[in-house]
Formats: C-alpha cells, structure tokens, sequence
C-alpha cells in the first residue's frame, strides 16, 4: 500500500519552498495537520505522532537555539536494532596527525584533475562519498572535512544521516533531488544545499542524464556548530546572499509498506537497521531546525572599485563560526561572474601567505587543468601561475571595468582557521593529483630596476 500527499508527485523543477533563512516555518503538506497551539497535545491531529528534532542544547541562548516538530504517521524509532554498514568503507573521520594510515599532514601546494570515483557508475551515492582532507576528529565533535560524491545509481528505499555533522552539498556534474523528511529539494549546479545533523535524506539523479551516467561534486562537514549567514558590517542590510534567496522545502509524505535500510554516520563510521516503511512520513511540520538549498548565482558581489583588491571573504555565502570572535571554522565563498573597476592594480589575484586554509574547487566554467581542486594550508606561498603574472605586469590589461570569469561560470572557496590533512584516497588512489605543482611558479622572472648603488655585492 502506498498512499502520499497530492504534492509528493509533484516533477522536481516545480517544487514549492519556504523562503528565508533561519526563520520559524510552519508547513502542512494536509491542511489543519499542525496542532494549533500546543506541540505533544494528547491527540494529534488525523492521529499523527509528534517527534522533536534539537540542533542546539536545550538551554542554548535563544537566538542560536535551533529545534523542530515533525508530525508524523509513524515515530523513527519503529525499527530493527543498529548494525555495522559495509557499502563503503573508505570514510575518514580522524585527521589528526597520529592517523598516518589515512591521513598526511603536509603544508605541499596540492592541485586535482577533476576528482574520480572507480566504478561511480555502479555505487549509490552513499557508497561512492570519498573523505578528500580534513580537521579534527568527528567522534569529538571538533573539525572539518572535505568529501567527493561520484554516483549512477539512485539510492533505492535507502536513506542515509549524519549524527557528526551538517553537509553542505555543492554538485558540479549533474542535477540533484534530495528528499528530507521536511520535503524535497532540487540541487542543480551552481545551487548548494544544506542537510543538518541527524535530519534523514536520499538523493537521486533528475534531469537530462543517461541511465547509470554519474552525478558529482563536494560535501563540506562541519561537526561542531551550524552555517550562518556571515554579518555585513558596513555593507549594510543588503548584499552577499540575500535572506529571501535561501529556500526550505515544504512538507510531503509517503505512506508505505517497503521495506527500507537506513544508513546513519555516527563517530566518522556507518551503520545501518532497517524497517518496514518509508522514513519520508512527516505529514506536517514546524520550526527553525530545517534544510535549505540557495542559487549561487543570486550571490550579490561587492567589491573594490578604486584601487587593490578586496580580500575573498567579501564573498563570503555562509560560515560556520569558531569560538574565536571574527574566526570560522568554515567560511563558505562564492565566485560568480562580477565586475573588476580598479586602477593601478595588478589585475590577476595577489601573491599571498594566509594564517588559513584554503580549498578551492572549480564548479563551471573553467577548462582542464584548472576545473578540479585545490589545497594550500596554512603559510604556504601560492598566487597566479607564471603566465598570470606575466600579463599582469605586461600592462595589456587595461584600467577600468573589466567582467571577470565567464557566463555561468563559479568558483567556490572554503576559507578555514584549521589545517587540513588529505587523506591516502586523494594523494594516492584517485590518480587525480597532479605531479609538480609547484612548476606553475617556477617561471616567474624577475622585473626589478633596483639601482645598482643598492648591490651588496
């Protein structure tokens, strides 16, 4: 027997959302399904369950305190006992340096051809996640981490949670439909979406794909604190990511018989029980602790428009904030086409040695070799390739208002206070690094007009 809301049916690219970000929602997928006032009444309406949902402790302050109410035909605990999930055994959870077995810590200049996935075709997209690097431990709930989805097959009666962490999805090849137990969601690229701790999802293939051709693209992990939207400072009330642009799903359900096997991401490890009816059988419900998905080419740049560039963080979508006040353990970046209006400025971006991390992945828009990832830690020296700065200092590029990047193109950048340590997957056996990195600099010539009286010798 399967019975389902008029809009579970509804085709993926007409979906309904509640607009806004961190934002109180109510959300009824049968009208008059949500109690009226209070949230455990002795008689739910159409005979529902209620079920709380906490991001937060209990006693978190009231602004950071993030929590739910699901309605649902069946609570989540009707299910068999826990036991070990051995799809996919190559997930890290432990990037601290003792853990040479998985990891390496290296402050080497890294950079992948567009990352692969052996056999994606034939894995779901659980079995396919690849962990690339790293921070902390998941079982401590401290750190970071950086992963690569590749799948052709759909995740038949299967769903799959976190209980380390919230991801942060951003496909690069292939559209996404990723069903919640608030709802669903359409995750193209150049969108992202976020799917905190503990909520249940399966994501599927849609759009125009052939049978088994892969999907991809990152997850960020973040396994303490949630994403926020950054503060404007000066900018002002508007600008960056727009409030309005964020979109959460609106409730549907499934009523079924099947049998279904949900995998749960406890302490970097998965297991997995399995039960006799959908997960996706929340009728109604309310509250701020919810998924959410955003067009990133909504992202509203700001940037100089005299002289110098502006530092990245100025495109900055979401952060995860570390306990240091101004510091993140994630700061989310986005980097649409937009505007460079400067004068007496080297054009190409600044040579640099950051205090953080950076990860930067290439979505649209840019050819091979440059349309992978890459990885520069904290101290270490990068900047433009030795053709960039060559044209930099030729003066062909001109002063003035110049578009930077493509149509449709993106590059997106995590920024993060902590080090991350690749793991042997991404360094050994993807056969994606590429070799001697470091080569792109070492052409760099020398352009100084010191007089010779300032010689040594």
């Amino acid at each position: 027997m399967t019975i389902s809301s008029a809009n579970a049916k509804t085709g993926y690219d007409q979906l309904e959302y509640h607009p806004g970000f961190g934002s109180a929602f109510r959300s009824e997928s049968v009208p008059n399904s949500l109690p009226k006032y209070a949230h455990v009444p002795e008689k739910v309406p159409y005979g529902l369950y209620t079920e709380g949902m906490t991001g937060s402790a209990f006693t978190a302050p009231r602004a950071s305190n993030r929590r739910s109410w699901l309605y649902r035909i069946r609570p989540s605990a009707v299910h068999n006992p826990y036991e070990e999930y051995t799809g996919n055994n190559t997930l890290v959870y432990n990037f601290n340096q003792d853990n040479t077995d998985e990891v390496t810590s290296t402050p080497q200049q890294l950079r992948w051809d567009p990352l692969k996935v052996k056999g994606a075709e034939n894995l779901d997209f659980v079995d396919s996640i690849r962990t690339i690097c790293g921070a902390g431990n998941a079982q401590m709930k401290s750190g970071t981490a950086v992963h690569w989805y590749q799948f052709g097959k759909d995740m038949d009666n299967k769903a799959f949670y976190s209980s380390d962490g919230d991801f942060l999805f951003l496909p690069v090849k292939g559209e996404l439909l990723i069903q919640t137990e608030y709802g669903r969601m359409h995750v193209p690229p150049c969108h992202i979406a976020v799917v905190q701790r503990n909520m249940k999802f399966t994501v599927s293939r849609v759009g125009d794909h052939s049978p088994n051709e892969p999907a991809s693209g990152y997850m960020f992990e973040v396994f303490n604190n949630h994403f926020v939207l950054p503060d404007l400072g000066p900018i002002g009330g508007n600008g960056l990511a727009n409030i309005e642009d964020f979109e959460t799903p609106t409730a549907c359900y499934e009523d079924t018989d099947d049998q279904w096997t949900i995998v749960n991401k406890y302490g970097g490890k998965l297991f997995q029980y399995t039960q006799d009816h959908s997960p996706y059988d929340v009728v109604s419900w309310l509250g701020n602790y919810v998924p959410y998905r955003y067009d990133l080419q909504k992202f509203c740049s700001v940037g100089n428009i005299s002289f110098d560039h502006a530092d990245p963080s100025l495109q900055c979508v979401l952060q995860v904030p570390s306990e240091t006040p101004g510091t993140s353990i994630i700061d989310f970046c986005a980097f649409p086409r937009r505007w460079s209006a400067v004068n007496d400025t080297f054009r190409p971006p600044w040579f640099h040695r950051n205090i953080v991390t950076e990860f930067m992945a290439a979505v649209a828009g840019y050819a091979a070799p440059k349309d992978g990832c890459n990885l520069h830690n904290p101290g270490t020296a990068h900047g433009p390739d030795a053709a960039s700065t060559e044209m930099g200092y030729s003066g062909k590029i001109p002063d003035g208002p110049i578009q930077v990047g493509a149509e449709g193109s993106m590059i997106c950048l995590i920024e993060t206070y902590l080090p991350l340590n690749p793991t042997k997957w991404a360094l050994e056996e993807s056969g994606c690094l590429q070799p001697n990195c470091n080569d792109q600099w070492l052409g760099i010539k020398r352009h100084h007009t010191l007089p010779e009286s300032s010689y040594a010798g």
